[in-house]
């Protein structure tokens, strides 16, 4: 199956980035996973959250930020790749020189309902 990105609507999500939902059951027919790209504006972040049961992986493919992960706090670049455990906070801040573009896989796919705000 075959998403064009260019037909990709954004939305904003419960933790505040605009996310591209690249590839998702609901929508495309894949099983268990989903593939999304969120873009977090200059100088913004995504609010603290946590995922009960999904396990995330983040891959930054542009921009400079800060990662939020437990109780750890670490600079995010291109080509950096996070693997976020379920249940664990986190929540990423761009830096004020441009904004931060991620590609995030969850799985299981990603669910609003699966998201709690801290």
């Amino acid at each position: 199956m075959q998403q064009p990105y260019a037909t990709v609507q954004p939305y904003v999500t419960a933790d505040g980035s605009l996310i591209r939902e690249l590839m998702h059951p609901a929508v495309h027919g894949n099983r268990r996973q989903s593939l999304a790209e969120a873009t977090v504006a200059a100088g913004a972040a995504t609010l603290l959250h946590r995922h009960l049961r999904t396990e995330e992986i983040y891959h930054v493919t542009a921009g400079e930020g800060e990662m939020i992960l437990g109780a750890e706090s670490f600079r995010i670049g291109p080509g950096d790749t996070i693997c976020i455990a379920p249940g664990t906070p986190h929540r990423v801040r761009a830096s004020t020189s441009g904004a931060l573009v991620l590609l995030c896989c969850c799985s299981p796919a990603y669910a609003h309902a699966d998201t709690e705000l801290l």
